[in-house]
């Protein structure tokens, strides 16, 4: 899908003033982090990101309608400033034609990248946890017959299970630096109702169903 489209795919649900707007460039998190962005100036805030798709290849964002009057004023900016966005014209915070930020949204895009890859690194992580657990609970067939058969199984389980442990250390010491860099940049860690680990801005609540910053 082009550039064009994605922009214009995303500026017509904008357009609805629909209160959730779903993000999902083809599975490529710098530019799904270029488009919450752009989401943002229309006065949407940055909801949740999960793989979904043919095996898991696209990167869903999820952006959620700021009730704030400082996001409907931003959004009246936005629309004086760029009124051919989604024709060809002007996108706010991006080169035209491309996804590749200005230098003034450089630092506002890697933020969403960060808040992007997080949650989408708890989702592999959680999906990875049960094939372990699947792995090892196969237990190894007793029988004479099979024993040579499972032994080369159970050994081939235990490989399996080392190489996810390895690659969830990775993943974990990478999940740590973007935290830490969320963390720098001024967001709160929270716990959402299922345990996993968010980041939110100061004031943000987790998303309900339509408002991210209800009670």
């Amino acid at each position: 899908m082009s550039v064009e489209r994605h922009i214009a795919g995303m500026l017509q649900q904008i357009a609805r003033q629909q209160d959730v707007v779903e993000i999902a460039p083809q599975g490529s998190t710098p530019k799904a982090a270029a488009l919450a962005h752009v989401a943002e100036q229309y006065g949407y805030t940055y909801g949740m990101a999960y793989r979904t798709g043919f095996k898991n290849s696209l990167v869903q964002v999820r952006m959620y309608r700021d009730p704030q009057p400082d996001a409907r004023v931003r959004e009246a900016a936005t629309i004086t400033a760029h009124p051919q966005a989604g024709n060809g014209g002007t996108v706010p915070g991006l080169e035209q034609g491309s996804l590749k930020p200005l230098p003034e949204a450089v630092a506002a895009v890697a933020v969403l990248k960060d808040l992007i890859t997080f949650d989408v690194m708890a989702q592999y992580v959680a999906d990875r946890s049960q094939k372990v657990k699947g792995y090892l609970a196969c237990g190894p067939d007793r029988h004479p017959a099979h024993r040579q058969v499972a032994n080369r199984s159970g050994r081939l389980r235990r490989a399996v299970a080392l190489l996810f442990t390895v690659a969830f250390k990775v993943g974990a010491s990478r999940r740590g630096n973007v935290a830490q860099r969320l963390t720098d940049a001024g967001f709160l860690a929270v716990r959402d109702e299922q345990g996993s680990q968010r980041f939110l801005r100061p004031g943000q609540q987790l998303p309900g169903h339509t408002n991210p910053f209800a009670p």
